[in-house]
């Protein structure tokens, strides 16, 4: 009852999205399909699967479908759905109607070496979606069934840098858009994932609209580790829109080379904030995140709220932990509510880095043109002296703003705000104190 009542209070205002993706109409279409395989029925350009039952194995047949109405079709997969076996699709103007739930066996001897493989911080994933003009809703569930994940973790910690997954326990991604374009992923739950919810992987023109995440662990000793709602990589023009998402981890990721990004309407709980980065993590690699717009989000019980996090420089040339290249530019935070949270608003240039590393070897990837506009709510006092707002830059950050600021400490703190190597603080509604970084 607690995350419908959620649910409804972040969807409230929510504006219409103007997408695109792809809606059948197979009067207007002679394509006919021909299925050979009993669990999938066709009808003209309209492919159903029906589930097996029993524990065995859909992957097979949800594959099967995938193969067969690749194109110019409507695949309804109206029951529950278990699912043993990695799912790699690719689809051309195709709409996906998931009424029931698809169910991913909680086999980590399985899916740890077998999900696919996606390079950045050791990424892995169930389900490889590829698409041109694709549609994929219809009211139903993506389970991971992470408990056993998680449980797992907590007593053999097996991470990457940076809260990344690892090569010999692997997290896979429930859903991973990759190498796509004009997707609408829409009016879906995806739930108790072992890893990042969602991976945006090299595609433009994607957009999620009225999302319900959740991954909350029943083992207050093992949370939900590194549960991002969405990891956004190499891609440009994402939405994310009109959702609501209850983890332990970042609500939004923006990962290397993200552009023209937009985040509306968001209720996000648990979380480690709407956050650019990590950035700069490997020696001479380029990062870039440009042209973010993040506007009505109610950050609620979070670790931070706006946060930027880019690693120091390095002089190892085999560094995984700092020393790379690139910038951060033209990233707006506005209408922005904190409630109970530690960091409200959090910029760093030297994240997971030694104050002496940074000292040595301040960041290499530049931060400039962030305006932070109608910043309001309480600070949880979690982090000490009362401080609401920190933007500490290791090397100089420009045209860094704020209007419209009204943060309150815990208790009766006063608040503070913490600053360092910010160009002109005059631009600030609010008066720094300077701190060594």
């Amino acid at each position: 009852m607690k995350f419908a009542a959620l649910a409804t209070f972040a969807l409230a205002a929510a504006p219409a999205l103007a997408t695109r993706g792809y809606t059948h109409r197979p009067n207007r279409l002679a394509k006919r399909f021909t299925s050979t395989n009993p669990s999938v029925t066709t009808d003209g350009s309209v492919c159903t699967v029906t589930p097996l039952g029993g524990g065995a194995d859909d992957g097979p047949n949800l594959l099967y479908a995938f193969e067969l109405c690749s194109s110019y079709a409507l695949i309804n997969l109206p029951g529950y759905y278990t699912v043993r076996t990695v799912l790699n699709t690719s689809l051309t103007a195709v709409e996906i109607r998931l009424g029931g739930a698809i169910s991913y066996v909680p086999d980590i001897s399985y899916w740890s070496p077998a999900s696919i493989y996606l390079t950045y911080q050791n990424a892995t994933t169930y389900w490889f979606f590829q698409g041109n003009g694709v549609t994929f809703h219809g009211g139903g569930t993506i389970d991971a069934n992470g408990q056993a994940w998680w449980d797992y973790y907590a007593l053999n910690p097996n991470a990457g840098v940076a809260g990344g997954s690892s090569r010999t326990f692997a997290r896979p991604v429930p859903l991973t858009v990759g190498n796509s374009t004009d997707v609408v992923i829409e009016d879906l739950s995806i739930i108790n994932s072992p890893f990042w919810h969602n991976f945006v992987y090299q595609s433009t023109d994607v957009t999620y609209n009225n999302i319900k995440i959740h991954s909350v662990s029943a083992n207050a000793s093992a949370p939900a580790a590194n549960s991002d709602g969405w990891d956004i990589y190499r891609s440009a023009y994402v939405t994310v829109a009109n959702s609501t998402i209850i983890n332990d981890d970042d609500c939004v990721s923006f990962k290397p080379n993200s552009t023209f990004m937009t985040v509306e309407n968001l209720y996000c709980n648990g979380s480690h904030g709407i956050s650019v980065g990590s950035l700069g993590q490997y020696y001479g690699e380029t990062d870039i995140v440009a042209n973010v717009y993040v506007r009505n989000v109610s950050m609620n019980n979070a670790q931070n709220g706006a946060r930027i996090k880019v690693f120091g420089g390095s002089n190892d040339t085999q560094s995984v932990s700092g020393g790379g290249s690139g910038y951060v530019q033209n990233v707006t935070f506005e209408d922005f509510v904190v409630n109970n949270v530690d960091n409200p608003i959090l910029l760093t240039q030297c994240y997971d880095t030694s104050t002496a590393q940074c000292e040595a070897f301040p960041a290499t990837l530049t931060i400039s043109d962030v305006h932070y506009i109608n910043v309001t709510g309480t600070a949880s006092g979690a982090v000490a002296n009362g401080t609401v707002v920190a933007l500490e830059c290791s090397a100089e950050c420009t045209n860094i703003t704020a209007t419209g600021t009204h943060i309150a400490a815990a208790g009766n703190a006063t608040a503070q705000y913490l600053c360092a190597n910010i160009a002109s603080e005059a631009a600030l509604d609010f008066n720094c104190t300077e701190v060594a970084i």
